[in-house]
């Protein structure tokens, strides 16, 4: 552990290194965020595989692209900043068009969380406070990242002391060819999904959940992620690209896969297991060369991908997606792993 800087307030932000045989992974305080990931390609040559900065300042200063932050209280979108629970209505400042995007204007991703060694990785603790960004209750937010081998694990958990909405995840931007090596457009995916969601103009779901097959969506077999991006599809539209949920295959709670990414250049695949409902898949559309990161790169459109592990976007107005209310005397589990591996050239 060392200290990276403190932010504009003063306050002091740790960092911390967690190395493997195989793997370097830097994770720190501020928005607990995971900072990078450095990990060798077919041929040994190492490189970062997360977008991100040389410095805290890049990240203080930068307001819109969560690199590598847990986001929260609510990751990903509310429809019109707006739910109830037990017929009270909660509003939450709108930050994303009509709705709110990450919890709102200030979310966890913009706070340094409390932070301890752990065996194998850090623990980092966040207490948001009732009414926190308008929502009910002092929710308690734990996140850990392990490191075991090749694998990188973030282990979540989530109380409160009244009914709430919370929906954690990590917002990392990978690049498996290394953070300064272009788009992601010849990375090659693959999805545990028959399902997804579409949605409306403000990438809101429409609460149905369509089938993959036959549609730009479909990727339960490898497809290159380019392949079918600029299709006249409406939903490849109104995302700009990929930017939509996938409703995981197999029972939520338990642990399976979710995702598998392999760049062809340079043999790296990251492969995703999760306990959650669903996966974002989001190829980095709105990134536009506003920031710099390691390298002197300008982040450009697609660039980098996310692949967010979640419950549904807008399930506290979804009656039909899986729950997001947590209440009092529960705590709430999740595990996300991220495991690096190389394949052979073909």
């Amino acid at each position: 552990m060392s200290i990276w800087g403190t932010t504009k307030e003063g306050v002091a932000v740790p960092i911390y290194t967690l190395k493997s045989a195989q793997i370097e992974v830097r994770v720190m305080a501020y928005g607990a965020k995971l900072v990078s990931i450095r990990t060798p390609d077919r041929s040994g040559k190492v490189a970062d595989v997360v977008l991100g900065y040389d410095t805290l300042e890049g990240y203080l200063n930068d307001n819109s692209t969560y690199f590598g932050g847990i986001v929260g209280r609510y990751g990903n979108r509310i429809a019109l900043g707006k739910f109830s629970i037990d017929g009270a209505t909660y509003h939450i400042p709108i930050n994303n068009g009509a709705n709110t995007l990450h919890g709102g204007p200030i979310g966890f991703d913009r706070y340094v969380w409390d932070a301890k060694e752990i065996p194998n990785g850090v623990e980092f603790t966040h207490v948001s406070p009732d009414g926190d960004m308008g929502y009910p209750g002092a929710l308690t937010a734990k996140v850990k990242y392990t490191l075991a081998g090749n694998t990188l694990r973030l282990d979540y958990s989530a109380s409160t002391d009244k009914a709430t909405v919370v929906n954690l995840t990590n917002h990392a931007y990978f690049n498996l060819r290394g953070d300064d090596q272009g788009t992601i457009l010849d990375e090659v995916l693959e999805l545990n999904a028959d399902r997804y969601t579409p949605v409306d103009g403000g990438l809101i779901p429409t609460g149905v959940l369509a089938p993959v097959a036959g549609t730009p969506f479909d990727f339960r077999k490898p497809e290159v992620v380019g392949a079918r991006i600029e299709s006249d599809s409406e939903q490849m539209k109104l995302g700009g690209g990929y930017d939509h949920n996938f409703v995981l295959n197999g029972n939520a709670g338990t642990l399976r896969l979710a995702a598998v990414m392999t760049s062809p250049e340079s043999g790296r695949r990251l492969t995703v297991e999760t306990t959650e409902p669903g996966i974002q898949f989001y190829s980095g559309n709105f990134l536009d060369g506003t920031f710099t990161g390691r390298h002197g790169v300008k982040y450009e459109m697609r660039t980098g991908f996310c692949l967010e592990t979640q419950h549904f976007p807008d399930s506290p107005n979804q009656p039909n997606f899986p729950s997001t209310v947590l209440r009092p005397g529960v705590t709430r589990h999740s595990t996300t792993t991220f495991a690096f591996s190389t394949v052979k050239a073909e």
